[in-house]
């Protein structure tokens, strides 16, 4: 912006001043709204509201002082200037944006502190160029900041792959729950960071600028309202015991296995306790007397996980249904028969269908 071509264009003050709003209009939103006006059906989590209220609020201030800086204030100056900002921009804008990455891992709780350590480097590099004069500065930012971008690209995908684990492990229904999403907001603001360190200030890549801050804005805003809370801990977390504690550890795993496969029977199975929408390992533990550990690792030694153990009840229940109607000459549609069968999303029934059967439903329905 410095170079000042956008600043002749009536077009990208808009733009600016339009992305300037909807960022503080955005926050003002998460901040002050309890209930989400997106998903109205979706209860998001307030501790990642109130942080992606205040990386929006960072997008905000950081138009403000690029504003102020290139036109009212170290005009002549164009070092410190440049010094000033980006400093500005990286021990606020980055951090917050990481904290907000972090913060979707639900229940999968990674420290701070590291991000607030890396934040130091940028700091330091600040003062040394600004008390010697060093003009070095950018490029050694930049170079931080890259590095700065990569370990934590590799180290979120890694997280995030454990954490998709984890859901699959606890709960059976995983829409508005998954955030694989989340890495396009990652590969947006990647792009903006190269945008704005390869141009000399061209007109046309600053709106291009401006134009993946107004998607950024728009995403966080949309991934927030339509994530759901996970609330998982406390309920169900009773220890499993029987009669056979006294005896040797191997039998009486057994026996309790023996025992917890029967009341999965019972309580899960013919009572059609899988048919309810949103179902956790934990409400499923509590119903058969033991906890989210143990029940997990059950499923565990026999190859599956809670995810898989509820679909594939539910999807035996969509074959019935099926079966069922063709017999009785009743007409229906696999939407309606995939609702029933514990189903709110046909996109995540079908995807769970393939996974189970190997063929689409119309694949199988046709077959037969």
């Amino acid at each position: 912006m410095y170079e000042h071509q956008g600043l002749e264009s009536v077009f990208f003050v808009m733009l600016y001043g339009g992305a300037l709003t909807m960022a503080v209009l955005a926050a003002l939103y998460l901040l002050l709204r309890r209930s989400n006006a997106i998903a109205p059906d979706v209860d998001s989590p307030r501790e990642l509201r109130m942080w992606a209220a205040a990386f929006l609020t960072a997008i905000a201030a950081s138009h403000v002082w690029w504003y102020v800086l290139g036109i009212h204030w170290l005009t002549e100056d164009r070092l410190v200037r440049n010094i000033v900002a980006i400093t500005l921009d990286r021990i606020t804008f980055v951090p917050l944006m990481m904290c907000v990455m972090l913060r979707l891992l639900q229940h999968w709780r990674c420290p701070l502190w590291p991000v607030a350590a890396s934040m130091a480097p940028f700091i330091v590099i600040a003062g040394v160029s600004i008390a010697t004069n060093y003009d070095r500065f950018e490029w050694f930012i930049e170079c931080y900041s890259l590095l700065l971008c990569l370990v934590f690209m590799v180290f979120y995908v890694y997280e995030l792959r454990l954490y998709g684990h984890w859901l699959r492990d606890n709960f059976a229904d995983l829409e508005h729950k998954e955030i694989w999403q989340s890495l396009v907001l990652l590969a947006c603001i990647l792009l903006v960071y190269v945008i704005y360190t390869t141009n000399e200030g061209a007109l046309a890549t600053e709106v291009l600028a401006q134009i993946l801050t107004l998607v950024i804005i728009a995403f966080v805003v949309w991934r927030v309202e339509t994530l759901q809370k996970l609330g998982i801990e406390g309920a169900g977390e009773k220890e499993y015991t029987d009669a056979t504690s006294n005896e040797p550890n191997e039998k009486a795993e057994d026996k309790a296995d023996l025992l917890i496969e029967s009341l999965l029977r019972e309580q899960c199975e013919e009572a059609r306790l899988y048919l309810q929408h949103d179902l956790s390992l934990v409400q499923l533990a509590a119903v058969v007397g033991t906890n989210r550990t143990y029940l997990s690792s059950y499923f565990a030694t026999r190859g599956e996980t809670y995810n898989s153990y509820i679909n594939r009840l539910r999807i035996g229940h969509f074959c019935q249904l099926y079966h069922k109607s063709i017999a009785e000459g009743r007409q229906f549609t696999a939407i309606e028969l995939a609702r029933q069968s514990g189903y709110r999303s046909y996109s995540t029934f079908g995807v769970a269908f393939k996974q189970l059967t190997g063929q689409t439903v119309r694949e199988w329905m046709q077959g037969g």
